[in-house]
């Protein structure tokens, strides 16, 4: 269904001026009256619902449709736009809504490997058809809405979407080896709530007043509530190489979502947000997501001066300066963030928010940059050339991230604790490399994705958050993915990333079941800066980049770095960053506890990950002979005794020879043998096959 747009144009009045790159289509005459006021509106909560025959997916297309529902909640935060006037729908706005799963549901499995991420898109003016659903994450359309009726009560502004049918589009026929693309395959509906995000009153053509919605209306959540609203302009800055490695960095649009103004005062305050950047590669194996790598952090971009825009669409309530007001948003280009005069991050608590304050211009104890010079890529998103270089890296996708670390939302929650909101700080974006070598190029190559860290795109793996003393320190998350290359052959693959733990994590334990065989081990971790003077780190030198020595025995895998006693700089994992691990097994994954250790404090907590299974165990035969160096021992007591203290005795023959028959494979025993007037010491045994050989001899 071509999309309809009714929309008057007003007589020398660009209409909403702000809708950058929005210009609506005039479909009445000059004639028209012309509306008196003019909202632009934003989804503010709601409900979707789909409905889907399986037969109708099937190419042999039996006639009996078998519906499954899908129900979803609105996720407020992509900004599903609409455009009313005088209480009256005029039509949507290109944009997109998120849909966020609730309950169970029973898809065809294409659509529930995408459930988590689907999206609802009203497509650009002049696009064939107005709604599109497809994955946020590959831009892959599922299907496209026709025949939908908009029913819009402005008392209240509730918008709902009735009789949209599901036409199956041409890339997802494809894949289903369809023929007939656009067949019906099920029906949508919405049911939405609206908020006014931008109001403009005109009077005889000549707009009068053009408002943006204060709280309560503006923000959404109780409180402060900073996050990262987009992410823009990631660029290597002219001449940022130094040896092998070069200086990137990344714009940032901050937005409050909250109802309460967000403190943004300048150094030597420090109650203001202090912005870091990251970069990650996805890469490997057939698919290219084999594994989810960090590769460049940068230091601190100290927030000063917000600049009150209304860059999220939320309805800015106009207060900037020391304070970033409810609604509003504060732009930061790549040029600026780049610095390079970034603070250090070891000044920064990233849950409290807090770090050093005082001193004077150009010394703050936690942006000093006195006694260093600075070098091409210093403090910017330190990274690896080899890991940018599209031939070493091909079919690899990057993304950007950044963080808002702020302490009013910290002082905010201790006194509304039901009001904390320093967990949804993150987001990240995808880029692809477009030079093939330094200096390198970068373009968007998806929207951002607003609290979220990046370790949330890697596809196919499985995400733990952990929390080791809520109310007292940030979280974190074990993600990891088994696969299978070769027959026999399983890689196991972890990411361990600390969001905003001040404790920070110093070592990573994976247990494996007996029997078990792991090679290949391995460790990842970012390159960190070096030292300068007044970098907060002990001596002024820097975080160690060591990496991790694993340690392995017969039960468990564990890597680990130094104490903090042994070494405050040691290479633990900080906020912010993120290490990996790995290793191949021949065997096959079942469901295990990892142990994460900490660093400066608290004890460690297990986390539910997968890991290799215990060899499969058959029944063998131990035996073997009991004597002196000139004759066997008749009589000679044997015990075989398992992991769990159950026992078994047999007793040697004329000759000296013993035997157990029926002994399980690949556990853990001691043998003990017991005669008088004799010593012998006992023997541990795992045995993988029969065991015919033993041996017990006195002098």
């Amino acid at each position: 269904m071509t999309k309809l747009i009714l929309l008057a144009i007003l007589p020398g009045l660009y209409f909403f001026s702000s809708f950058a790159g929005e210009t609506l289509a005039p479909q009445e005459t000059p004639s028209a009256r012309v509306p008196s006021t003019l909202e632009k509106l934003a989804a503010a909560s709601g409900t979707i619902t789909l409905r889907l025959d399986a037969n109708a997916l099937d190419r042999d297309r039996l006639t009996e449709p078998v519906y499954s529902t899908a129900n979803f909640r609105a996720g407020t935060e992509s900004f599903f736009r609409a455009v009313s006037a005088d209480d009256e729908f005029r039509g949507l706005l290109p944009s997109s809504l998120r849909l966020i799963p609730e309950g169970e549901s029973t898809l065809p499995a294409k659509v529930s490997r995408s459930l988590s991420s689907l999206i609802v898109d009203s497509s650009p003016f002049g696009s064939h058809y107005s709604l599109v659903i497809r994955d946020a994450k590959t831009g892959f359309a599922f299907f496209n809405v026709e025949g939908h009726e908009y029913i819009y009560q402005p008392h209240g502004r509730f918008l709902s979407n009735k009789g949209g049918r599901l036409l199956l589009s041409e890339e997802y026929a494809k894949e289903l080896r369809i023929k007939d693309a656009g067949r019906v395959v099920g029906e949508i509906s919405l049911d939405l709530a609206m908020r006014p995000i931008e109001i403009t009153k005109v009077v005889d053509g000549v707009v009068v007043s053009d408002a943006l919605p204060a709280s309560p209306e503006t923000g959404t959540v109780p409180g402060p509530d900073v996050v990262v609203g987009d992410l823009n302009g990631l660029f290597q800055p002219t001449g940022t190489v130094s040896g092998t490695r070069v200086g990137l960095a990344v714009g940032t649009d901050s937005c409050n979502f909250g109802t309460v103004d967000l403190n943004w005062n300048a150094l030597p305050s420090n109650d203001h947000p202090v912005i870091p950047q990251n970069m990650y590669r996805m890469s490997g194996g057939p698919n290219n997501d084999d594994r989810f790598e960090q590769i460049g952090q940068s230091n601190v971009k100290h927030g000063f001066n917000a600049f009150p825009q209304n860059l999220c669409n939320l309805g800015c309530n106009g207060n900037g300066g020391n304070r970033l007001g409810s609604g509003c948003s504060d732009p930061y280009s790549a040029a600026l963030n780049a610095g390079p005069s970034l603070g250090s991050r070891a000044w920064v608590n990233p849950f409290t928010g807090a770090f050093p304050s005082g001193g004077t211009s150009g010394s703050y104890p936690a942006n000093n940059h006195t006694g260093h010079t600075h070098d091409q890529s210093s403090h910017r998103i330190l990274t690896e050339i080899a890991d940018l270089t599209p031939s070493l890296n091909p079919g690899a996708t990057y993304y950007a991230e950044s963080q808002y670390i702020t302490p009013h939302e910290y002082v905010w929650c201790q006194a509304n604790p039901t009001q904390c909101n320093m967990y949804n700080n993150v987001s990240y974006r995808r880029y692809t490399v477009t030079t093939s070598a330094s200096p390198f190029s970068f373009s968007p190559a998806a929207p951002t994705e607003r609290s979220k860290p990046a370790i949330t795109a890697w596809n196919g793996a499985a995400l733990m958050q952990f929390e080791p003393e809520p109310g007292a320190d940030g979280v974190g998350i074990v993600a990891y993915k088994v696969t299978n290359p070769s027959p026999g052959v399983w890689r196991y693959e972890y990411a361990v990333y600390n969001e905003n733990l001040d404790r920070a994590i110093n070592s990573f334990s994976i247990p494996i079941g007996s029997g078990a065989s792991v090679t290949n081990l391995g460790f990842h971790a970012p390159p960190q800066h070096p030292g300068w003077a007044f970098d907060g780190t002990t001596g002024d030198a820097g975080y160690s980049s060591a990496p991790w020595t694993p340690a392995q025995n017969a039960t468990s895998i564990t890597w680990a770095t130094e104490t903090f006693a042994q070494n405050p700089n040691a290479n633990a994992i900080r906020w912010g960053t993120l290490y990996n691990f790995r290793f191949e097994s021949n065997r096959p994954p079942q469901a295990v506890n990892a142990t994460v250790g900490f660093f400066k404090t608290g004890q460690p907590i297990t986390v539910a990950v997968q890991g290799p299974s215990a060899a499969a165990s058959v029944n063998v035969v131990v035996s073997g002979r009991v004597g002196t160096t000139f004759k066997g021992l008749l009589d000679a007591r044997v015990v075989l005794t398992n992991a769990q203290g159950q026992a078994r005795t047999v007793y040697t023959n004329t000759f000296g020879y013993f035997r157990f028959d029926n002994v399980l494979s690949n556990q853990t025993y001691t043998v003990s043998v017991a005669k008088r007037h004799y010593i012998f010491a006992p023997q541990q045994i795992t045995p993988a096959a029969d065991l015919t050989n033993m041996s017990f001899f006195a002098p």
